[in-house]
């Protein structure tokens, strides 16, 4: 019987291997060009841009856990208004240092993520998503309730810009360079991960959660761990979006976010740390031109999100790089 357990998880481990594909060097190469080009091309796309990486950042720990390790997560705003909350309470209340308090954000979130994520990850199917909607939604109210310390609707302004030796990072093109060094440096580490010992045992947990704990792999760990780490990019994303606007207000951490969040990774592809980028593109550039109409938003990501999960249940990228492999073997069997 083990023997059986056993060969079924390998089965899932290979089944995994083919459904997570390594992906070339080309998106470092693309990122390492748009930060030397859009800069170039006037303030508003270089605040835009800015955005774009603030949003992968929190789109590729949603991926790590959503499509690595199979665990649906619908509060992920909540990790990064706490983020962006911590930065600004301390430095606006408390006169800490800015990168002190984005370092206490990170560590905070991540001691939330890993306090909760034993309990939360304890549940399966829809008892998770409306754990994790809980989540959000209580962190969303504590935001606008405890005014004494974010200011609740009215936000909280004054925040500094971050700087280092008397160098602040002031400007949009200065504040983008800093966002897309951090976004590359979390890309980076993220693609190493998900190659490395650790990857592949998310990946198997993702196949089969028993054969996986056949195999000797600790599943509850692998989960709660992932989880810490996309709390803590989604943190820091939150403390550089704070003191770029330098005002938070509870209102851009909604639920609402979280359904964006949602949207990015499943354009990018949920098993596709590079697919990030492009989906947390797709999704701002759509919601900037969306701005002018009201909610119809809502609307549209809940239709983009019915038609990839039926339709490209892997991704656009995924559907993209199997429509160039099937194009591929048929000119070669020609």
């Amino acid at each position: 019987m083990l023997g059986v357990v056993r060969r079924n998880g390998l089965r899932a481990y290979n089944r995994s291997r083919r459904r997570f594909p390594a992906t070339g060097r080309w998106p470092l190469a693309l990122g390492i060009a748009l930060l030397l080009a859009l800069p170039l091309a006037g303030t508003y796309y270089t605040s835009l841009a800015i955005v774009i990486g603030i949003h992968t950042m929190v789109a590729v720990g949603l991926c790590l856990l959503m499509g690595y390790a199979g665990q649906v997560s619908l509060g992920h705003a909540a990790f990064y208004g706490l983020g962006a909350f911590t930065s600004g309470i301390l430095t606006v209340r408390f006169g800490v240092s800015p990168w002190l308090a984005l370092l206490a954000g990170a560590v905070g979130c991540a001691a939330i993520a890993y306090a909760t994520g034993y309990p939360i990850f304890s549940l399966r199917g829809p008892y998770l998503a409306l754990a994790t909607l809980a989540f959000g939604i209580i962190v969303y109210v504590l935001f606008v309730e405890v005014k004494e310390l974010t200011g609740g609707p009215q936000g909280l302004p004054g925040i500094p810009p971050l700087a280092v030796a008397g160098f602040a990072f002031d400007s949009d093109l200065k504040v983008y360079y800093l966002v897309w060094a951090a976004c590359l440096a979390v890309l980076g580490f993220s693609h190493n991960l998900v190659r490395s010992r650790p990857g592949r045992a998310l990946r198997a947990v993702h196949g089969n959660e028993e054969a996986a704990r056949s195999l000797g792999i600790d599943v509850d760990a692998y989960k709660v761990k992932v989880f810490v780490l996309s709390a803590v990019y989604a943190s820091l994303a939150g403390s550089l979006y704070a003191h770029y606007v330098t005002f938070v207000s509870p209102q851009p951490f909604g639920f609402m976010f979280s359904v964006k969040l949602l949207t990015m990774v499943a354009v990018g592809g949920l098993a596709s740390v590079w697919g990030g980028i492009f989906g947390a593109t797709t999704v701002t550039l759509l919601s900037a031109f969306l701005g002018s109409f009201s909610d119809l938003d809502v609307v549209v990501f809940g239709l983009i999100l019915i038609a990839i999960m039926v339709y490209m249940p892997q991704g656009v990228t995924r559907w993209l790089l199997d429509v160039r492999d099937r194009r591929g073997w048929t000119r070669n069997h020609r």
